[in-house]
C-alpha cells in the first residue's frame, strides 16, 4: 500500500493534510477497508470547536460505526457534502474526493505527534 507522504497519519487511522491555515481530515485506506461499506457519515456542523484528540463524528458501515478524530484544536470550517449523498466516496477516494473535514487552526502542533507514511505503513498497515 502506497501513502500519500504529504500528510501525517494517526494511531486511530486517520490522515492530516495542512493546507495554509487549515487541516483537512480524512481516513486512511487502511481503516476504510477495515470498515468496509461505508453506509453513512456524519461530521460535527462548521463552526464547531474541536479539541486536539476529541472526536469530530463518525463513520458508519455495514461492520460497524467509528469515531473520527482530530489530532489539532480548532474549529471545524468545512465539511465535505459530497459525502452525505455518497458516503461510499470514502471508500472509492479516501485520499482525495473523500476527505471528511477541515478544521481551522492557529496551533498545528497537534501534528507532531503523528506519523509520516514510511511509519504509518510499518506500524499499521503493513
Amino acid at each position: 500500500m502506497s501513502l500519500p507522504d504529504d500528510r501525517k497519519y494517526s494511531e486511530t487511522h486517520e490522515w492530516h493534510k495542512v493546507e495554509g491555515d487549515l487541516v483537512v481530515i480524512g481516513l486512511t485506506q487502511h481503516a476504510v477497508d477495515q470498515l468496509t461499506d461505508v453506509t453513512y457519515v456524519e461530521i460535527q456542523e462548521p463552526g464547531t470547536e474541536v479539541e486536539a484528540g476529541g472526536s469530530i463524528g463518525e463513520v458508519e458501515s455495514v461492520k460497524t460505526t467509528s469515531d473520527v478524530y482530530s489530532a489539532v484544536t480548532g474549529e471545524i470550517a468545512e465539511i465535505n457534502p459530497a459525502l452525505a449523498d455518497d458516503p461510499g466516496l470514502l471508500n472509492r477516494d479516501p485520499y482525495g474526493q473523500g476527505w471528511l473535514a477541515k478544521i481551522k487552526t492557529g496551533d498545528p502542533t497537534g501534528l507532531d505527534s503523528l506519523h509520516d507514511a514510511s511509519t504509518y505503513t510499518d506500524q499499521f498497515a503493513s
